[in-house]
């Protein structure tokens, strides 16, 4: 998978950029048909009280792009906020992927051509 991660306002520690990796592990666990995914991490200053972090996600998947974004005031809490979403996409992606809404026609119950007694 290739993952390119950036920071937009902030400096991208090597920390961080670990933290991210590992946390992004957990949804190749379930699923293991990721073609590349891009994380923003960005911290917005319009309001001096509130210094919100964002983390942005655009993962793109085998049929579908899925795209996340999660605020907290912890950039570490972001984060967890933003996996666990995503965890819940994947997965979901997956069942549909592999769901099987139709049985087969051979295992399908066959009437008998007998006529009754």
């Amino acid at each position: 998978m290739n993952l390119q991660i950036s920071g937009h306002h902030l400096e991208l520690t090597p920390a961080l950029r670990e933290y991210v990796i590992t946390k992004l592990d957990r949804v190749l666990r379930h699923f293991d048909q990721v073609i590349d995914g891009s994380v923003v991490l960005s911290v917005d200053n319009h309001r001096e009280k509130d210094k919100r972090q964002k983390v942005e996600i655009n993962l793109h998947l085998k049929g579908k792009d899925i795209f996340i974004e999660s605020c907290d005031v912890d950039m570490y809490a972001a984060i967890d906020l933003m996996v666990d979403k995503l965890d819940r996409q994947v997965i979901r992606h997956k069942d549909k992927i592999q769901g099987h809404a139709h049985a087969t026609m051979k295992y399908a119950p066959q009437e008998s051509e007998a006529p009754a007694p």
